[in-house]
């Protein structure tokens, strides 16, 4: 199910819808007083769509690496105004300024944080890319003083999850950052490097990620091949039977009205992207590929009719979906 321009256009269709949607909103704001109480496109006028900060992130992210991808597709116009429209002057400054408030230390802390740069590494060579290069500067200094003393790793299937966090801000970091990319290869070593014989007791009602595969996704983009190859067969040693059993069978999601159950719907997308992934790292011939693979579209093939079906998963899961279609390309 590689990536072609009538999905691009289909995905863009729908980061277009809400992108700009302020209404509703789910603010990760601390109130200090009455002058704080202000609508959400006043505290953060690049990213105040999408319900959430992060979502409108990497709805941004979408359209940016789509308008690469297919640079004549029907929305390009659209989405070159949206991007206009957000990255000026002013609106990062205005980020810049919420970020600085000693209440905003945790803001998004790590998952937002991961997206603004993944976001940011896909305007590489654009207009765009000096406009936001100030706001991902924040966050790469939030990076570099956070890690050293995160003694331990989060391994949530939701937004702390700390091994997708150091997956996304690789993509940065390696042509930006080299201090911090190595930092981030430490780091997933320090947190994930005595990780065997992984047991996968997953999906939580609520993931949008597995634990399991996400830090083998990470491993593997932060690892040389050679020290990542007899890592992952420690890690999951039966993957050749098929277990643990967990991780081949995709989520069944009951209500996609609700905000959280819907979170499966994201976690089946995202471990195609993870299996796709994993199968590259793989040796031509090693007879594990076709399990992956396999086990990728089945996955994917359970997400894929539910992208719009209700703003609680179609304001983030298009993200997600790009992320899984371009791997399996």
């Amino acid at each position: 199910m590689p990536l072609v321009l009538d999905q691009a256009e289909a995905l863009a269709r729908i980061a277009l819808s809400h992108v700009g949607q302020e209404w509703p909103q789910k603010l990760d704001h601390v109130l200090n007083g009455p002058e704080d109480l202000r609508r959400p496109s006043a505290l953060h006028p690049a990213f105040h769509g999408s319900f959430d900060w992060h979502s409108c992130v990497h709805a941004h992210w979408l359209l940016a690496r789509l308008l690469r991808r297919f640079p004549t597709l029907a929305g390009a116009a659209a989405i070159s105004a949206r991007l206009d429209a957000a990255f000026t002057a002013g609106n990062i400054a205005a980020e810049r300024a919420y970020l600085a408030s000693p209440s905003a230390r945790g803001f998004e802390r790590p998952y937002g944080w991961a997206w603004l740069l993944k976001l940011h590494s896909e305007l590489a060579g654009t207009a765009w890319d000096a406009a936001l290069a100030p706001l991902a500067g924040d966050f790469a200094a939030r990076f570099h003083a956070h890690l050293p003393r995160a003694d331990y790793p989060v391994r949530a299937g939701v937004h702390g999850n700390t091994a997708f966090a150091l997956l996304l801000a690789a993509d940065w970091a390696a042509p930006r950052d080299p201090v911090l990319f190595d930092l981030l290869r430490e780091t997933a070593w320090r947190w994930y490097g005595a990780d065997a014989d992984c047991q996968a007791w997953e999906p939580s009602g609520e993931d949008f990620l597995s634990p399991a595969l996400v830090e083998a996704a990470c491993m593997a983009r932060l690892l040389p091949p050679a020290r990542f190859a007899p890592w992952f067969d420690g890690f999951l040693p039966r993957l050749h039977r098929g277990e643990p059993a967990s991780l081949f069978t995709p989520a069944r999601v009951s209500d996609r009205s609700d905000g959280r159950i819907v979170h499966l719907d994201g976690l089946n997308l995202s471990r195609a992207w993870c299996w796709r992934r994993l199968a590259a790292t793989l040796s031509a011939g090693d007879p594990r590929i076709a399990r992956l693979e396999a086990t990728a579209a089945a996955h994917l093939e359970a997400a894929m009719p539910h992208l719009d079906g209700h703003y609680m998963g179609a304001h983030w899961l298009a993200s997600f979906a790009l992320l899984a279609l371009e791997e399996s390309a």
